[in-house]
């Protein structure tokens, strides 16, 4: 008789752990609903959004710059500080154009539908793809930055 409830036991247990283990294998969704390509998704297109916002900046600063290396241009350097000042400028405009160059690379780059027929590899190319527009989120911020102190009235 113990047999018995043993076996009905065991045999319950391997019917729920392999209806749960079904469950993950076909849907890959989190307690959310999601899968992992969702959720990276997600992130990936937040850190989109995040450089979108900041392009506009990058735009603005870079010809605030340009207007401070034109002005520098038509009147002879002052001493050590101005030139030093100006190279610095023309350092941080060329460091905004990287910056707004690899943003624009990236959207060229990207594919929205990459393996969108094979979950695991679109989770995989959507890492990938997240660690890219993280670095490319963090030289925008990184040159916006460097260019708001500078631009900061001397």
């Amino acid at each position: 008789m113990q047999k018995n409830a043993v076996m009905k036991f065991v045999c319950l247990s391997l019917l729920i752990f392999f209806f749960a283990d079904c469950n993950n294998a076909t849907n890959n969704k989190s307690s959310t609903g999601k899968t992992r390509a969702d959720t990276l998704m997600d992130e990936v297109m937040q850190y989109h959004n995040d450089g979108m916002a900041a392009m506009s900046k990058i735009d603005d600063r870079g010809k605030k710059m340009q207007l401070i290396l034109d002005s520098l241009a038509t009147r002879p350097v002052a001493g050590q500080n101005s030139k030093n000042y100006q190279t610095r400028i023309d350092s941080a405009l060329q460091n905004l154009k990287r910056a707004n160059d690899a943003m624009e690379n990236w959207m060229d780059q990207f594919n929205m539908d990459s393996f969108s027929n094979n979950l695991n590899e679109r989770a995989k190319y959507l890492e990938s793809e997240k660690l890219k527009i993280s670095a490319v989120k963090d030289s925008m911020i990184n040159s916006l930055r460097v260019a708001d102190s500078l631009l900061v009235k001397k």
